[in-house]
């Protein structure tokens, strides 16, 4: 069977994404995220589901650094809902619970319910980990932050269902390959993803960007981020709208071309149903 690697214990919500976007595939538990695109790298694994952003905590710490690190492409996108549980070991309840464990940007998102509830925080290094570690260590005071599925994997209950402060709360992954590429279909929208990095020139980031505007291409993403420790190396991400084969985008990329250092482009992939929601 082919598989795909996610960072994370079984039951994180990478793991929740793989079964939704590849139920083809078999999910494989990674350690970090080098260590999930590795696995593709080296094609013990097919794909690996990565998370790039989410609507409530924004950007994934290293991740745009981590994505042009390696010889992967983009295959294609996946928005998973986050709807987070309030869980404990069985016998435990609402009226024994002291503490509440889990990865920091899930306790950030349930202020509400940590509050109602007046529980002490414990921050550990995911959801779905904090879900294992009540299962196999804790005690009727402790609960967890995590997923269904984390529940499901470890045989805790839950006592509080989507206690998320916002509702619209959504993770955006993006499935990496190592040879696999879609051919073109004509009835789909595409975006094409790139990093680049500007030539220390005065306005060359004005100049790069120009060929978009004069080709008509729309991004829809640009973020910069810093590479090698050095404030003068910015590197910048960029989502656009359009096929790496159409006319228009061929020549925005060429003009960019023009002003970098360096361009790579990330991979061409279908735009999710998610985004005409």
């Amino acid at each position: 069977m082919k598989k795909i690697a996610f960072q994370g214990e079984l039951g994180a919500y990478s793991h929740l994404a793989c079964i939704e976007a590849a139920p083809d595939h078999n999910p494989v538990a990674c350690r970090t995220f080098e260590s999930a695109m590795e696995q593709v790298n080296a094609s013990e694994c097919h794909l690996a589901m990565i998370p790039i952003e989410n609507s409530v905590a924004g950007r994934v710490a290293d991740i745009h650094y981590l994505l042009g690190g390696y010889d992967l492409k983009i295959y294609s996108e996946h928005f998973q809902e986050i709807n987070h549980q309030l869980m404990v070991k069985p016998g435990a309840s609402l009226d024994t619970i002291k503490n509440v464990r889990s990865h920091s940007m899930a306790i950030g998102q349930c202020h509400a319910a940590i509050k109602k509830y007046n529980l002490d925080v414990i921050i550990m290094a995911d959801t779905a980990g904090s879900a294992k570690f009540i299962s196999e260590q804790g005690t009727m005071e402790d609960s967890a932050i995590a997923s269904t599925l984390a529940a499901d994997t470890y045989g805790l209950d839950i006592v509080d269902t989507n206690i998320q402060d916002m509702k619209n709360n959504t993770t955006r992954f993006l499935i990496m390959s190592k040879e696999l590429q879609q051919e073109r279909n004509e009835n789909l929208s595409y975006l094409t993803s790139c990093i680049f990095e500007v030539k220390s020139v005065p306005s060359a980031l004005y100049k790069a960007l120009g060929g978009f505007a004069t080709n008509g291409v729309n991004l829809t993403k640009l973020e910069s981020f810093i590479v090698d420790g050095d404030f003068n190396k910015a590197q910048f991400y960029i989502d656009l709208d359009g096929h790496a084969e159409d006319q228009s985008v061929k020549g925005a990329l060429e003009e960019l071309s023009f002003y970098t250092e360096k361009l790579k482009v990330l991979g061409v992939y279908p735009k999710h149903s998610y985004r005409n929601n």
